[in-house]
């Protein structure tokens, strides 16, 4: 193309992250990496994700399947799930803290421990190893074993095998160990990264380089020099005086699809703050961990996406599901009314599972 324009760029940016519902093995592998928040206001992060991208997704289904997938707990650019492929790409994880002897010993142990008996809970290494206790980084005290052992999944020395009502049960790594060199992971964990969350105005490529740091803090020097080969490289478009990044060559959306839908604060889509503010002209911001006084759209407000435009927001609470419009008013259009009902009835379904109950009875929705 020879123009681009913003309405393009939207279709675009829609037309990635919206791919048509899949299996859950499918999504998780398409997206590349799931961001996780432990907060249900109405879900977890992971979930709300997920239903928009998986066949008849209920929440706390990834939970529930997670042993069975090839799929793994780590970082990326934050904390997530990743395809084992991927996971591979940032191991062997080093630290600039090393390790003195006394704790490589320890963590040499807890690896034969958790080797002998396929996986342990925490309390096991615990009454097992009886560490003791150590100051945290919030100032309190923690088991010296769980500080280890999260530092041992980090460094790749362990994984994630299941939760215990939440707590995670470790076992030893199944990724398979991959042949490359510093350079190609770093190229590759860009390109992931711009793949799930491109396109992306060019001080957002530097940024999404420093969060992959999160992920891989020893590719350091090479990521900064992939930077600068990608952005001589990757297809890019200025406008409104603003360059933006593609992973592939940028293709207008179709045609805004009739469909409301409530986005999860970190869904893709909404995930860059300052590519959403870009894009649809105004600040969303996550209030979780605002003062309540300060809140301006609730402890935890979706973003309420219309065809291709965010045009408020929606929030979850004991059942109630109510609204708000960045201009203040919804729109006076008999389509968007059925469609925000629909959507409320698939949160519905979405949230009524065997196992989680809450809110799969009497979700309410206020008046748009």
């Amino acid at each position: 193309m020879t123009t681009f324009t913003r309405e393009d760029l939207i279709r675009d940016a829609i037309a990635r992250t919206f791919f048509p519902p899949t299996t859950l093995p499918r999504a998780i592998a398409r997206l590349g990496f799931l961001q996780a928040d432990p907060i249900r206001a109405p879900a977890r992060a992971q979930d709300l994700i997920l239903r928009h991208r998986v066949k008849s997704y209920r929440a706390g289904e990834l939970d529930r399947r997670y042993p069975d997938l090839d799929v793994d707990e780590d970082y990326l650019v934050n904390y997530g799930f990743l395809p084992r492929a991927h996971v591979a790409l940032m191991h062997p994880r080093t630290t600039r803290r090393a390790w003195t002897k006394a704790h490589a010993s320890r963590a040499t142990a807890i690896v034969e421990f958790i080797r002998e008996r396929g996986e342990a809970h925490p309390e096991d290494v615990e009454e097992h190893f009886a560490h003791g206790r150590v100051k945290n980084a919030w100032g309190g005290m923690s088991r010296a074993s769980t500080q280890l052992l999260d530092t041992m999944h980090y460094r790749g020395l362990l994984r994630i095998a299941r939760r215990d009502q939440g707590i995670r049960v470790y076992a030893l790594p199944k990724y398979e160990p991959i042949e490359l060199s510093p350079a190609e992971r770093a190229k590759k964990l860009l390109h992931l990264a711009l793949s799930l969350y491109g396109p992306v105005p060019e001080r957002s490529l530097g940024t999404l380089t420093s969060f992959l740091r999160c992920g891989a803090p020893h590719l350091r020097p090479q990521l900064r020099a992939t930077l600068k080969q990608l952005k001589a490289d990757l297809p890019h478009h200025t406008i409104a005086g603003v360059t933006w990044y593609w992973p592939d060559e940028p293709t207008p959306g179709a045609p805004p699809n009739e469909t409301v839908r409530f986005l999860a604060p970190f869904d893709p889509l909404v995930w860059d703050r300052r590519r959403f503010e870009l894009l649809w002209g105004w600040a969303y911001r996550f209030e979780a961990y605002t003062p309540v006084k300060k809140r301006v759209r609730g402890y935890y407000a979706l973003p309420l996406l219309w065809r291709d435009d965010v045009i408020g927001w929606t929030n979850v609470n004991s059942g109630d599901v109510t609204f708000g419009y960045v201009t203040g008013t919804p729109p006076r259009d008999q389509a968007f009314t059925r469609e925000l009902e629909a959507e409320v009835e698939r949160l519905r379904t979405f949230l009524s599972t065997e196992s989680d109950p809450r809110n799969s009875e009497g979700l309410r929705s206020s008046p748009p």
